[in-house]
């Protein structure tokens, strides 16, 4: 039989397999940005496992827009090679590479997760940082960034137009905007953490400007043949915050302005977290909500781990991907053992060689 979840998706001049994503998740494993065997490998293996798509990690557009020292960079040329290698292998063995650029504003300059997950001084090795207000995110990040100037603002700018050229560059043929979880475009969407008086704040088409700059001016380096992609907070689950109601309006005026696919996400604006209501594919609905209302295509993630649960998803029409993470990690073959679970015909198309000759599908 076939399924939706394993159907081929085109989008522009780029067609995945299925539509099983490896969602970009942080490794903390680089050294001055550079990717290493262990990225080949954790990347790789993914899309060995029979994923249609594989996004790098949260890949830094300047050195302090690091969330910690040892995140995945793009702001040298000599990244490029590293990241080639890694694009070439994922494209060799089936899926298509994609890279997601980012700033990470007010909660850059920390310690990796097992480490403390706490900013670093400057006396240890941190940095100064930016935001679009002087307001510190909180909890084990206390450090009060610098409010940026309008030159700071453009400079970051240009750093994801150079990150652009270099991602494509190195063989990438998705790339996504980090445009959610408390970073830096995310800070000036949300009224929580903007309050600047200036054209970057205030109104919702002054707090939405960086986004809406920052979009355009990558549309016109990244070739419109290949997919341009954001994820985006869509909610912050606290009152006065982010709504659904204004993300949709900001995805209308993102596709309008050359987005072919929104990475549906949400919140960590702060580090409260209570009000997100947890559970499982608790994201879909909303997904599905702001496909139908932008006629856009999206993607979703959050708490799905089950093969039905995420062919529900597609079949239901409620998204066009669905972005998966920690269930690779546990799994770095669910996309194979999802298609045996479905029934789906192409589940013995989803091995190599290599392994196919051994493992028969059943």
């Amino acid at each position: 039989m076939s399924t939706k979840l394993f159907q081929d998706f085109r989008l522009k001049d780029v067609a995945l397999r299925n539509r099983v994503a490896v969602a970009p998740m942080c490794q903390y494993s680089s050294e001055n940005g550079f990717l290493n065997d262990w990225h080949f490998v954790h990347l790789g293996s993914r899309a060995v496992g029979g994923a249609g798509l594989v996004i790098v990690e949260a890949t830094a557009v300047a050195p302090e827009g690091r969330i910690s020292p040892a995140d995945s960079g793009i702001y040298l040329d000599e990244h490029v090679a590293g990241m080639n290698r890694v694009a070439n292998f994922v494209q060799q063995h089936g899926a298509i590479a994609g890279i997601q650029i980012a700033h990470a504003g007010r909660k850059a300059s920390s310690n990796k997760p097992w480490e403390g997950d706490d900013h670093i001084p400057i006396d240890r090795g941190g940095w100064d940082l930016m935001a679009p207000s002087p307001i510190a995110f909180g909890g084990t990040l206390p450090r009060v960034p610098v409010e940026m100037s309008i030159d700071d603002i453009a400079r970051v700018q240009n750093d994801f137009v150079t990150a652009a050229k270099r991602s494509l560059e190195a063989g990438f043929q998705w790339l996504e905007l980090h445009f959610a979880h408390g970073y830096l475009a995310h800070e000036f969407y949300s009224p929580i953490t903007n309050h600047r008086t200036d054209q970057y704040g205030g109104s919702f088409d002054n707090r939405i400007r960086f986004i809406m700059e920052t979009l355009t001016a990558v549309r016109k380096v990244w070739p419109e043949r290949l997919p341009l992609t954001a994820r985006l907070s869509v909610t912050d689950w606290i009152e006065g915050g982010v709504t659904i109601e204004e993300s949709i309006e900001l995805t209308k005026r993102m596709r309008d302005a050359g987005l072919d696919l929104l990475d549906v996400s949400q919140g960590f604006i702060t580090p409260d977290i209570s009000k997100i209501p947890w559970g499982p594919g608790f994201m879909v609905p909303l997904a599905g909500r702001i496909r139908k209302e932008t006629e856009l295509p999206v993607a979703v993630g959050w708490m799905i781990t089950d093969p039905k649960q995420a062919e529900q998803a597609v079949h239901d029409g409620h998204a066009d991907l669905v972005m998966l993470a920690r269930e690779l990690l546990r799994d770095p073959y669910w996309p194979y053992h999802a298609a045996l679970e479905l029934g789906d015909e192409k589940a013995s198309t989803l091995l190599p060689p290599q392994y196919a000759r051994a493992v028969k599908a059943r």
